[in-house]
């Protein structure tokens, strides 16, 4: 199923880089907007069926009577979120740079590093209050 929607979304930014040449400039912006909602939908549907395949786990260890999942967080999931990450990150960096030049490209990356981040923060929400907390104890035994 995968293999069929990167070649649906492949036929997608051919057909708005096509469009684009044939509309000119002026709609350039309309046209990666409507793309990168395209992307975006497909990214929430991924979403959506990883969320509801959870629950569904975690209520047939409820149903059984053990004990909740501690972490569904495994090496797979990770390594897959970054090969995604990183997959998307090349249209997304064209389509950024090719707009507006350095601008778009940082823009671009800082989406990218951001959606990182926060997926490291929900998998260990520990990450940056240790941080602080041992900042905060230096603080009071001064």
């Amino acid at each position: 199923m995968e293999a069929r929607n990167d070649a649906e979304l492949k036929k997608e930014l051919d057909a708005t880089l096509h469009a684009r040449r044939e509309l000119g400039d002026e709609y350039e912006s309309a046209l990666v907007d409507s793309f990168l909602e395209k992307v975006e939908q497909r990214v929430d549907g991924a979403v959506e069926r990883q969320v509801r395949r959870h629950l569904a786990e975690q209520q047939m260890v409820v149903a059984r009577g053990a004990r909740s999942p501690q972490s569904s967080d495994s090496f797979g999931e990770r390594f897959g979120f970054g090969i995604v990450s990183l997959v998307l990150a090349i249209p997304l960096s064209g389509i950024g740079a090719g707009i507006s030049g350095l601008p778009g490209l940082l823009v671009a990356w800082g989406g990218i590093v951001g959606v990182n981040l926060v997926q490291a923060v929900r998998l260990n929400p520990s990450l940056f209050s240790r941080h602080r907390k041992s900042s905060q104890n230096s603080d009071w035994e001064d």
